[in-house]
């Protein structure tokens, strides 16, 4: 079994992969979520994990592309509470650091622990185990990293800080992708669709209607341009629903009314 992950060990995406295939499953890194959606579809990997939205930064609205592009199925989600934790090499304090990278959602998010630091420089970094990595390989003096626990672990760096985000409820919702459809242990009751309808005056507000006449949740709703029609629009939506039937006569529902669906995946909702 190979998994294949954007970022290196310590990465909340390593993270997500050991704990939902376990301590044994082999982890293949990739720079770029693209190429993490190429692996999967040419069978480099079986499976790919691959973050979508974050509970303060929203949706990561080019990786439902991805998909798209790639014909890949989701048949999982996982949501991982973030934690992100100062961490430098050892014997050093917090006031003796001069600059602090990572990546810059991560540095955002902890901006408000700074303020009573103001020496401390903040710089944006390609990631966060990244930069825990460098920091013990070069033996870096001075210099912090934002990153999980299990990267201060890998890279033997020493925490000065716990949970220093600021949000202490946030969360990162991952979807686990594969080539093909298989089919589900158990009924679902969230799917991942995309829909294409005509660019007409309340095509939009007839579509939410369909969707919630047979009581379907839109948990999430995102709308991109359709290249080679300009001014129309396809959605990308997340659904939740107690029926199942009911799910698939709103699917048939909306190709009768003249919408293209494209369903990405049908799965149990993550806690």
């Amino acid at each position: 079994m190979k998994i294949s992950i954007q970022g290196i060990p310590g990465s909340f995406h390593h993270q997500v992969a050991i704990q939902y295939f376990g301590e044994d499953a082999s982890v293949e890194s990739f720079k770029t979520f693209e190429e993490v959606a190429k692996s999967v579809r040419t069978g480099g990997t079986q499976f790919g994990v691959m973050a979508i939205e974050n509970s303060i930064a929203g949706a990561i609205l080019p990786n439902y592309d991805l998909i798209d592009r790639y014909s890949l199925h989701i048949f999982d989600e996982f949501y991982l509470p973030i934690s992100h934790n100062l961490l430098c090499l050892s014997g050093q304090k917090v006031e003796d650091l001069k600059v602090v990278r990572s990546h810059p959602m991560a540095l955002l998010q902890c901006k408000k622990f700074f303020q009573d630091y103001p020496s401390i420089s903040l710089i944006d970094d390609v990631d966060t185990a990244t930069v825990a990595k460098r920091i013990k390989e070069e033996r870096l003096i001075g210099v912090g990293a934002i990153a999980s626990s299990i990267a201060a672990e890998i890279y033997g760096l020493e925490i000065l800080a716990r949970d220093i985000q600021t949000v202490q409820n946030n969360f990162t919702r991952f979807i686990l992708l594969q080539k093909d459809k298989s089919v589900p242990t158990s009924i679902p009751n969230k799917a991942s669709i995309k829909v294409t309808i005509s660019n007409e005056r309340g095509s939009l507000a007839k579509l939410l209607a369909q969707m919630s006449d047979l009581e379907l949740n839109l948990s999430k709703i995102q709308s991109i341009p359709v290249i080679e029609n300009p001014w129309n629009y396809s959605f990308f939506i997340d659904t939740q629903f107690d029926n199942y039937e009911q799910y698939l006569k709103a699917i048939e529902s909306i190709i009768k009314s003249g919408g293209e669906v494209k369903v990405f995946g049908e799965y149990q909702s993550g806690k």
